[in-house]
């Protein structure tokens, strides 16, 4: 030890003294760093891995009508959940959890080995079913609260209003186009969990609120889109269409009153229902318009000047166009005529040359003008464009053929968005299905939209006139059987054969398009019948009455008031009108039996004993010699069975033959004679939906001498 040197000796000291310090000073500025600096970030660390969060789903904004009415609300309902590394017998927790909510084994299973930390095993049990877990007491599986989406009546409005998702989203419809607005923001609760995933008794809780989403007040008012949905369904059952539509609008603000697709579903069991069901195809798909289509023509005509109420004009049948002969429905023409009387007999010929007077550049610009090829910027997803053909493509042939409607593809609703214009006095206006968006309560108006003007397209005079002549075409033309008594009605006729490939075939689209009063415009509306069956397809035999009716009725709930000279006309009318009886749950020989007592025709739906609905409804005022729909089974309800068969040929068959043969297609014989079948109506070959009737005549058999 004397051999050391103090001087190295206490240098030693020294260095490792400054390691200690050194490593001290180290030591306490990590742990001032971690205890001062990041405390807040290991604090949050910490706790998330001591908290598990449950999202906590806000309540789905309200959609009500424009008087306030509910349409779809959300309420809280519970669910269950599990999470799955809390599960520790998967294989015997599924096997009780499959038994007591009626559930696949396999498919809880699957759940409760996910590779996650929380998943839904049911979200909408029945109260019965939630007492049966909560009495199993598993660990993992828990109760929590999940909005539920209900739409309150039912299919009215189900395809304007569309569909919501087990998440809280907007999937379809109106629901998606503004899910923005009606899904709200999620909260959520919090609880601490220890290192093996148990819940800590007197572990911190929290919660985070949510914030219910905003509700939504519509244009359409529910009365008047029963009225649309009503006698649509009539329509459509009555002539054997594949499907129908209605759109009903204020002319002068563009909000939409009504629109209504036939077959329709129930949005709170919408998966029970084909997805085509649920497809709003009068805003997104797009068809050719047919007579309907001769509005425009006849409005860039006036507009330009190039005819006349009073311009004469001689139909022979059929006008040539280059090397084409484009004919007249009327076989040997309407002959000598003037304009008006033209647009009443809905003559081609004279629209063709209309249209080749315009010219190609000219014709076009209007049909742009009047929205065609371009959507109507209508708060919807997913609508249609319509199809234009580019000036390049227009030659006389196709520009004659577009001045009658054909070879160009529009929207319903494009359509009654020019008709408009002519109804306000010439301006182009935006279509709307929302007139506020509220606070979830309803009670504060966030947003308010409002009448949107796009461009005016003719003149007030213009509009004023052409007003005019759709008016004679209800009062002296094609168009009589939209009459409204009390009311004067402006409108048109169309039935515009469907393209297919090599031509148009045999199929055909009837439909009416129309406003009223003439002075006053309140309603515009169309209605399309796709695929009539029947044997006759025109748009103003078996559109146009149905019209009336829908715009009729709508008048009225909007106490507009006729004029005098016709009230009196109608009220000597109702004296003969009968109230329809409640036939709900009636064998159907005792309600048909009451509706022969009354005068009132039937069509009879399904193959029940028993009457389970029926159009119109019980109460409604009708006419004598009204057909009244009787629904006798669940698929037949929302035309869930729409099918249709192909009448035979009967011609010399006995009645009994005929009946056998009638009966196995699902058709129902009418005995008019005796003998031999020698003539039958409807024609072989006509399609009928299975229930209808035909009427087959019998003449007594000839014998050889």
């Amino acid at each position: 030890m004397s051999g050391l040197n103090p001087f190295f000796i206490r240098k030693r000291t020294t260095l490792l003294l400054l390691c200690i310090f050194g490593v001290v000073g180290i030591l306490t500025g990590r742990l001032f760093y971690i205890q001062g600096i990041k405390a807040n970030y290991y604090q949050h660390l910490a706790e998330d891995q001591r908290l598990r969060d449950i999202r906590v789903e806000p309540m789905r904004g309200t959609i009500f009508d424009r008087k306030m009415n509910t349409l779809a609300f959300s309420f809280d309902t519970e669910a269950i959940y599990a999470i799955p590394y809390q599960i520790k017998n998967p294989l015997a927790d599924a096997k009780i959890i499959a038994e007591k909510l009626n559930l696949s084994e396999k498919e809880v299973y699957s759940k409760l080995t996910k590779k996650t930390s929380f998943v839904w095993i049911k979200l909408r049990p029945l109260p019965e079913e939630v007492q049966a877990i909560k009495e199993a007491r598993i660990p993992g599986v828990e109760i929590a609260q999940k909005a539920q989406r209900f739409y309150l009546q039912g299919s009215l409005a189900a395809h304007l209003l569309g569909i919501s998702g087990i998440d809280n989203q907007g999937l379809e419809g109106i629901e998606n186009y503004y899910d923005q607005y009606l899904r709200g923001i999620p909260g959520s609760e919090q609880a601490e969990y220890d290192s093996k995933g148990n819940h800590i008794p007197m572990g911190e809780r929290r919660f985070i609120d949510a914030q219910n989403g905003a509700s939504l007040v519509l244009t359409i008012d529910q009365v008047i889109q029963y009225i649309a949905e009503r006698e649509l369904e009539k329509a459509v059952v009555e002539n054997g269409a594949k499907r129908g539509a209605v759109i009903l609008m204020d002319p002068m603000t563009g909000e939409i009153l009504a629109l209504a697709n036939y077959p329709t579903f129930d949005p709170n069991q919408y998966a029970q229902y084909p997805t085509a069901y649920r497809r709003n195809w009068v805003l997104v798909d797009q068809y050719e318009p047919g007579s309907t289509f001769k509005i425009i023509t006849a409005a860039a005509a006036l507009e330009e000047g190039i005819v006349r109420r009073d311009s004469p004009f001689f139909d022979p049948g059929f006008i040539i166009v280059e090397d084409r002969t484009l004919k007249c429905w009327r076989a040997g023409g309407h002959g000598s005529q003037t304009f008006i009387e033209a647009v009443e007999n809905s003559c081609n010929p004279v629209f063709a040359s209309l249209a080749l007077r315009l010219g190609p550049q000219k014709f076009l610009q209007y049909i742009r003008a009047f929205g065609f090829g371009e959507q109507t910027g209508v708060d919807f997803p997913g609508e249609a464009r319509g199809i234009i053909p580019p000036l390049s493509r227009i030659k006389n042939v196709e520009l004659a053929t577009i001045g009658f409607g054909q070879g160009i593809s529009i929207t319903p609703l494009q359509l009654l968005c020019a008709l408009s214009a002519i109804a306000n006095g010439g301006e182009l206006l935006q279509p709307r299905l929302v007139k506020e968006i509220r606070s979830p309560d309803g009670q504060e108006v966030l947003k308010e939209f409002g009448k949107n003007t796009i461009r005016r397209v003719i003149s007030k005079e213009t509009a004023r006139e052409l007003a005019t002549i759709l008016s004679s075409v209800v009062e002296n033309g094609s168009g009589n059987r939209a009459r409204i008594a009390g009311y004067t009605v402006a409108g048109k006729t169309g039935t515009a054969q469907k393209p297919g490939k090599g031509g148009y075939g045999q199929e055909r689209i009837a439909s009416f398009i129309g406003f009223a009063p003439v002075e006053d415009p309140k309603v515009a509306g169309i209605i399309i019948l796709d695929e009539p069956q029947g044997p006759v397809k025109y748009g103003g035999v078996i559109a146009a009455p149905f019209f009336s009716t829908i715009v009729g009725d709508t008048l009225k709930y909007l106490e507009v008031k006729p004029t005098k000279i016709t009230e009196e006309k109608r009220q000597k009318t109702e004296e003969n009108l009968v109230v329809v009886p409640n036939f709900l749950h009636l064998p159907r020989a005792e309600a048909i039996q009451i509706l022969k007592q009354m005068g009132l025709t039937y069509r009879e739906l399904g193959t029940g004993e028993y009457v389970i609905a029926q159009n119109p409804k019980a109460g409604v005022t009708v006419k004598p010699n009204t057909t009244i729909i009787l629904y006798c089974d669940e698929e037949s309800r929302y035309g869930k069975e729409l099918s249709t068969v192909i009448v035979p040929d009967l011609s010399g068959l006995t009645p009994r033959e005929a009946e056998e043969a009638l009966t196995k297609l699902g058709l129902k014989l009418s005995v008019q004679g005796w003998g031999i079948a020698h003539q039958q109506i409807p024609a072989p070959g006509t399609r009928l939906t299975t229930g209808a009737t035909v009427t087959v005549y019998f003449t007594a058999a000839k014998t050889n001498p």
